[in-house]
């Protein structure tokens, strides 16, 4: 089996010695080659470029986000034949968690520190082991497990300006970052994103909204948070919105993310099961997000469930 390692090397809970390591042990198993991300976006040309070069596995050493760039980098590949890129003619994806929050590979059912995770990845190759996933897919771009429009939007931003400045990231920089963007932003005073969706009435007024491809949305720490428990990568896409941002409500809310049975439920709360399709249109520009990496401001964003669109080793 021939296999492509591709390392962000800034990622949070790695070393240089662990990375020569998890080479080592891969190299075990398959026939390895090692490529280094050097900036930003970069993975996804590595990635594309392995594709089109045949190798049966893509390997990831990084968080979220690097995983978030190897799919659109698979996804956009171009196969054997010039054929379209699917499930079984695209390389299988490995993630080996090696972020701080590692959303992806824990909902796949890996363990959070890398050490574990690449053990048991090495044993999903040795025993080809693999299962099938869908994903979302935002205007042109690809996600695995989350998108969001507004609020946590802005408050990823704040997170990623704060690490900029050297912050690390933890469970109570998220914290202040959401209690500033909620008392300050103006998601909470004008609502202003619309949901739309073939054959439905307009969801209007909503003042922020949460995708999942999966559950759990994220992690604090080893806790489970969950505005969609019912989403699933065997499923179409899940909505939560809430139409508006009152101190109360919206606490009584995001608590009900934190309950082992989960089920958020009020007035507020707009939740889609299962969606296809949807297009959210802003009177004016929203925060948005993937995967958990800040992607700017939009003001329509469309919004498709791509089923069985990845093999990944697990």
């Amino acid at each position: 089996m021939r296999a492509v390692l591709l390392v962000n090397p800034k990622a949070t809970t790695t070393s240089e010695r662990a990375r020569d390591v998890l080479v080592r042990a891969l190299r075990s198993e398959v026939d390895l080659s090692v490529r280094y991300t050097r900036q930003r976006g970069h993975a996804t040309t590595l990635a594309r470029e392995a594709a089109e070069e045949g190798v049966d596995a893509v390997v990831t050493l990084g968080g979220d986000g690097t995983v978030n760039e190897v799919v659109n980098g698979l996804m956009t590949a171009t196969t054997a034949g010039g054929a379209e890129p699917t499930a079984d003619r695209l390389p299988a994806l490995a993630t080996v968690p090696g972020g701080s929050t590692n959303v992806f590979a824990r909902a796949l059912g890996l363990p959070r520190e890398w050490p574990e995770g690449a053990s048991m990845i090495m044993e999903g190759l040795r025993l080809g082991r693999r299962r099938t996933i869908g994903l979302g897919r935002a205007d042109d771009r690809y996600f695995t497990f989350c998108a969001g429009f507004g609020l946590d939007a802005s408050v990823i931003h704040r997170v990623e300006e704060a690490r900029r400045r050297g912050r690390v990231s933890s469970p109570s920089l998220y914290f202040r970052a959401f209690s500033a963007q909620f008392l300050l932003g103006s998601e909470r005073r004008h609502p202003a994103i619309q949901l739309e969706r073939p054959g439905e009435a307009t969801e209007g007024e909503l003042a922020t909204i949460i995708v999942q491809n999966t559950a759990p949305w994220t992690y604090v720490g080893d806790r489970e948070v969950n505005p969609n428990p019912g989403a699933s990568f065997d499923l179409g896409l899940d909505v939560l919105a809430l139409r508006q941002l009152g101190v109360a409500s919206t606490t009584r809310t995001v608590t009900q993310f934190f309950s082992p049975t989960p089920d958020p439920r009020g007035r507020q709360v707009l939740r889609l099961h299962d969606v296809a399709e949807f297009t959210l249109v802003a009177s004016r520009p929203q925060a948005f997000q993937l995967d958990g990496d800040y992607l700017g401001e939009r003001e329509k964003v469309r919004f498709t469930s791509v089923p069985a669109a990845l093999r990944v080793i697990c």
